[in-house]
């Protein structure tokens, strides 16, 4: 088993993923440069207070603020609950409400690794036809979209819809470190490309945004797509939750989901 890095150098480590120097990073928490050199090269212990005060300036995600901690001698501050858990039942309440009132427009919640934790109605109606080793459980949005056997033969624009993924999936590793996204994000960019790749990964075909084009039914849906995630969360799968949702880009398109959605009555 692999041994956690101290406190210092984890410091250290986001400090330069942030892209801050020393004197930017000290300044931004109040702390002299010499200090916070000792505090990375092991000379000095941080406080409870200095890590938090550190982790918050260098907006480390609270899963990774736990890590400082406990590398530092201290007990977690964030806990972690399962969204069945008693104490999540007002946000996992809340997740199910907006995913209900945007029907008939599909909407999902993904956890930090892109797994889909819920749906409303019309997301499997998008999904049929897809092979079960890809709808899991867990099922991978990411996987799901870009795979072959999954969503990317159905995706009209998917050079441009994959570029946008794969960039989102790279400032996430960047912002997290997280291992699991860094082989996802492998894992993703060695599925055989489109042959119309485009240039700009945000360039959207002459659009002002990249919309998601997805063939169904003989024509194609025109998808706006928005993310939202809590404001204030003191839970680590809180923190980590996700909910995206669809919609259309035009009127064709919500007629169709429209109609859809009357088939689930």
């Amino acid at each position: 088993m692999q041994q956690p890095q101290p406190v210092g150098a984890q410091l250290r480590a986001w400090r330069q993923r942030r892209h801050l120097s020393q004197l930017d990073l000290a300044g931004h928490a109040q702390v002299s440069t010499r200090h916070l050199s000792c505090m990375e090269t092991g000379r000095a212990l941080p406080s409870r207070e200095m890590v938090l005060r550190l982790a918050e300036r260098l907006e480390v995600p609270l899963r990774e603020r736990n890590r400082l901690l406990t590398a530092a001698g201290y007990a977690p501050m964030y806990r972690e609950h399962a969204l069945a858990d008693p104490e999540m039942h007002a946000p996992a309440q809340a997740v199910q409400r907006v995913l209900k009132a945007h029907e008939p427009y599909p909407a999902l919640a993904v956890d930090r690794h892109w797994n889909m934790v819920a749906c409303n109605r019309l997301v499997p109606l998008l999904l049929q036809g897809l092979p079960q080793p890809l709808l899991g459980p867990p099922l991978n949005v990411l996987r799901a979209s870009l795979h072959s056997q999954g969503l990317a033969p159905r995706i009209a624009n998917l050079a441009a819809w994959r570029a946008h993924l794969l960039h989102r999936l790279r400032q996430q590793v960047q912002a997290t470190a997280d291992p699991v996204l860094a082989e996802l994000a492998e894992e993703l960019r060695g599925y055989a490309p489109p042959q119309a790749e485009p240039a700009d990964p945000l360039r959207g075909d002459g659009h002002v945004y990249v919309p998601l084009q997805l063939r169904n039914g003989g024509g194609v849906l025109n998808f706006i797509s928005t993310v939202t995630v809590f404001g204030t969360p003191t839970d680590i799968t809180l923190s980590e939750l996700a909910l995206e949702t669809f919609f259309p880009a035009d009127e064709a398109t919500a007629g169709a989901l429209h109609q859809l959605a009357r088939t689930l009555a």
